[in-house]
């Protein structure tokens, strides 16, 4: 006997959200580590702490960085290395997607 409020295995609702967790790039892995270390231009992690070498995306992140971890040192916005202004965009533009943008190559 099966009763008529027995819920489905799986809804559209469950399998749209299954679907667009496994083709949308969420920035974990090989596809979003460039990203995270600021390797090449469009990278999140802008700014170098010039002491330990941690990254973060704009100063006020790193200003927190500072106190929390050097905070016998004092706070100097000139020292800290800006990742972007370094790196040089390559001549021609490169097929590959840039991590952290939605989307994905699998649909």
């Amino acid at each position: 006997m099966t009763g008529k409020a027995k819920p489905k295995k799986h809804t559209a609702k469950e399998l749209a959200a299954k679907l667009d967790a496994a083709t949308v790039n969420r920035g974990g892995g090989k596809a979003g580590l460039a990203d995270r270390t600021a390797k090449e231009k469009g990278g999140h992690a802008k700014m170098e702490c010039p002491l330990c070498k941690v990254t973060a995306p704009d100063v006020k992140s790193m200003q927190i960085h500072h106190d929390a971890k050097h905070p016998k040192i004092p706070f100097d916005e000139t020292k800290i290395n800006n990742l972007h202004a370094t790196v040089t965009q390559v001549a021609e533009p490169s097929s590959k997607p840039k991590p952290g943008v939605r989307g994905s190559l699998k649909k």
